[in-house]
This record gives C-alpha cells, structure tokens and sequence, in this order.
C-alpha cells in the first residue's frame, strides 16, 4: 500500500523527489535512501523523445517496473510528451503509478477528459506546464486535479555543471507565477484541496520566498542526489541524509506561512 500525500494538503511542504539525476544502476537503494529521509513522492519525468526537441526517450515503464517493488511512496509520472494516449495512462496505472501529470500545452483539445479518465482508474491526476505558458491555462483544470505544476525555464542546450547545481535558471516572474497561481486555487475555493508544486531551481535561499506565495510542494532533485563532489552515491547514506535535512529546513519553515489546515496565513 503506497502512502497517501498527493493532494494531501497541509501545514508542512511536502517533497516531491526527482529521479532526473539519479544513478539509474542503483535505483532500488535510491529510492529507499529517499523514502527514509523523509521524501513525500517520487517524479519521474517520461519522454517521448519528440517533446521539447530531446530526441530519445526518457523515463520508460521499465524505470517504473524497476521501482514499484522497493519503495511504498507514491510514483508520479510527469508526461513530457506530444499528445499522451489513454492507453500509456492504462498502461502506468498497471504499473503501480499513483499520480500522473498531463501536459496543458500539449494534451490537446481534449485534456479535462483526459483527467477525468486518469480519475476513473483510480489515480491521481494533475497538469502542467514550463515557464512561459500563461497562468491563466490552468484555471480551467483546477475543479478537477489534486495538483497543479510550474516549472522555471531550463536551457537543456547548455553543458550542465558539475558542482551539483540545478541547471534551472529561476527567474523572478515565477515567483509572481506561483502567487497568481495560489490566487487561482483561493478563487476556486480549491486551495486546501489541490496541491501546488514549483518545479526546478529551489534551493535554501528561495524556498521562503515560494512557500510565502502559496507552493506547497518543491520538486527536488539536484538538492537530494548530487553534491559538491557530483551524484551522491546510493546506498552510502549521503541521499538519505540529503533529504532528511532539507526535510527539517521545510517543516521549521512551513508553520511561519501556513496553517494547520493548509492555506496561507
């Protein structure tokens, strides 16, 4: 049984745990590392490789398969593809997903359907979509989702640095995002009901700064799996500490922003 935080909200900020950095040899003892730190879900982002030009694929239900049996987190699937089908979503939920996050830009003209139809196998379902998409996309989707994703711009073009620095660039208009988007959810009545996660580029430094505007949920990868030194390796305990300790920042932060039923001060 996988525990329950997806659209659980609450005082504390929860942790969505990126698998992009991981070491895809030493999955299982990543994931478990994660789960004993204090993580709250796991993401995977699953490409089709045509979507934002990667060219490969990426994320593919064997990565699922291969996780499922060692963790008893929630797995969310963050669909970075062109026009997903109703059959890939049948397909994750045999897999053991609990959460899939469709893409708003690229669903189609069909995409509350699309959520609905994730609802009636008996997932979760959220929608997304990359720095410089209007907020206003996602207004229509809010009476529907249990969570609602923005993510900051990624130059996926530039050589990544090695020092364990997320390659996101956060620029200051997501942090205007971020509070319209809360403004929507408080307008919707929707905002102790559905979460809302910022997505790439958070650190100790602008964690207040996005907690006080309404986020909820940080996904975090680079912060979890690598350091200083490059990728943390699995199973030495550096990831399990990684994640503990930004788990204690974030429940010593939340309460100053956010009440025990899960709206803003």
């Amino acid at each position: 049984m996988s525990k329950n935080r997806v659209g659980i909200v609450d005082q504390n900020v929860k942790i969505a745990a990126g698998l992009f950095w991981a070491d895809y040899g030493n999955l299982a003892d990543t994931v478990q590392e994660l789960e004993e730190g204090g993580a709250d879900w796991l993401h995977i982002e699953m490409r089709d490789g045509k979507y934002m030009q990667f060219n490969v694929p990426r994320g593919g239900i064997d990565i699922i398969s291969g996780i499922r049996p060692h963790t008893n987190l929630e797995i969310e699937v963050q669909l970075q593809m062109v026009r997903p089908t109703l059959d890939l979503y049948k397909q994750l939920a045999d897999e053991g997903v609990n959460l899939i996050t469709i893409p708003i830009e690229h669903a189609g003209e069909t995409l509350i359907q699309h959520v609905s139809y994730v609802k009636e196998l008996g997932l979760k379902a959220g929608v997304w979509g990359w720095q410089g998409m209007p907020t206003l996309y996602f207004d229509q989707c809010i009476p529907f989702v249990d969570i609602i994703e923005y993510e900051c711009r990624y130059p996926y073009w530039a050589p990544v640095s090695p020092d364990g620095r997320s390659p996101h660039v956060m620029d200051p208009i997501i942090v205007e995002n971020v509070e319209d988007l809360y403004a929507m959810l408080k307008k919707r009545g929707r905002e102790a009901e559905v979460d809302l996660m910022e997505d790439g580029g958070l650190n100790k430094g602008n964690l207040e700064t996005f907690i006080s505007k309404g986020m909820n949920v940080g996904e975090f990868s680079s912060p979890l799996l690598k350091g200083p030194q490059g990728k943390y390796k699995p199973g030495s305990g550096e990831i399990k500490k990684a994640t503990a300790n930004l788990r204690k920042f974030l429940d010593e932060l939340s309460p100053a922003y956010r009440s025990e039923k899960g709206t803003l001060l």
